[in-house]
């Protein structure tokens, strides 16, 4: 059978242009596209240095990451759970303002758009005593003392923040609260403490019947802004010796570097605090003076895919700002995430898988 002749080259050289040229006919007399406002907030997950504190995490009591196990201790069930908040230092009204809108923002009573504050507070509410009663999911400021007057120095060591717990409790500002109450000392950019920036950016432990009265849970955290927020206030400020490599830092939800990771600190003590106030609840390792806590597992992961450098898929505002968390009165915050005893592994509310 004979093969048909096919056409020359030319035919298809003008074929190709006369297609061209009604393409772009087309595409220049069809409607124009119209530019719709995107008010969802962007999904990144960036990739940042990691902490100066590689060795030893910057949270109390971080050791290696073993089994989580419940050691018969009590955990924070009575609602609500009542925080009385200690200031330490010198602090601007706006900067006490937002935390405390962040501890309102736990309880489910609290209106915030999702996710929220309160269902990142679910995780935490899941850990349970041997009597099967679980962790409050109700949280209320029940009183606060200022000490502006830096009544025990600016220089603080472990002991000596008992004594400020001591001070505050002696003035009668809120009475002594043993069975429903958690002490959160907070201290201004411009006081230091044992092991600050150093180890730690927050702590919990109990204080001492020799020192206070009672046993009473109590929790530190450091105002990092000017001391070393590379180290606490991370990620939005990350080691100078990292240049411009990288994405660089993150932008704070609330315009305070020192103040907006302070947030997550808080978040992470308060956490272990209720799960584990006398240190003999929920921990992993057989040291409960080293213990790795619920939110130790988690550090550094903020959404789904961290870890390796990551700190997961989080939101960016319009504004650039930074967060995961929804909270009262529209506030947004950037809060790491827990370990859950069901899932077995961090988990948040703004997971996306």
């Amino acid at each position: 059978m004979s093969q048909r002749a096919l056409p020359p080259l030319s035919f298809y050289c003008a074929l190709f242009m006369l297609l061209l040229f009604i393409h772009h006919v087309y595409a220049s007399t069809s409607s124009p596209q119209v530019q719709t406002l995107n008010t969802k907030p962007d999904i990144i997950n960036p990739k940042l240095p990691p902490r100066t504190l590689s060795s030893s995490k910057k949270f109390e009591g971080s050791s290696d990451l073993v089994s989580l196990r419940y050691h018969m201790g009590p955990v924070l069930s009575s609602a609500p759970i009542n925080i009385y908040l200690i200031w330490y230092g010198r602090w601007a009204n706006s900067q006490k303002l937002l935390i405390k809108d962040f501890i309102h923002s736990i309880s489910p009573s609290a209106v915030a758009a999702k996710p929220s504050v309160s269902d990142w507070w679910r995780t935490v509410s899941l850990y349970t005593d041997q009597t099967g009663a679980n962790v409050s999911r109700s949280i209320l400021i029940a009183g606060e003392y200022v000490d502006s007057a830096y009544s025990h120095g600016t220089g603080l060591t472990r002991l000596t923040i008992q004594q400020v717990i001591a001070s505050a409790v002696k003035s009668a500002p809120f009475p002594v609260d043993h069975k429903n109450g958690i002490y959160l000392i907070l201290t201004s950019q411009d006081v230091t403490m044992q092991d600050f920036c150093r180890a730690v950016c927050g702590f919990h432990y109990f204080t001492f019947p020799s020192m206070v009265g009672y046993t009473l849970p109590y929790a530190w955290v450091g105002n990092s802004g000017k001391q070393c927020p590379e180290v606490c206030a991370y990620p939005f400020a990350v080691p100078g010796y990292m240049g411009k490599g990288g994405p660089g830092e993150l932008k704070p939800p609330n315009g305070d570097v020192g103040v907006d990771g302070m947030i997550s600190v808080i978040g992470h003590e308060l956490a272990e605090l209720s799960s584990n106030p006398l240190v003999n609840a929920w921990y992993a390792g057989e040291d409960p003076t080293a213990p790795t806590e619920i939110g130790d597992l988690c550090e550094g992961l903020y959404g789904t895919g961290g870890g390796g450098g990551y700190i997961g898929q989080v939101m960016r505002d319009r504004k650039s700002r930074t967060f995961n968390l929804n909270g009262k009165r529209g506030r947004k915050f950037l809060v790491q995430w827990i370990w859950s005893p069901e899932l077995k592994a961090c988990a948040g509310p703004n997971a996306l898988d």
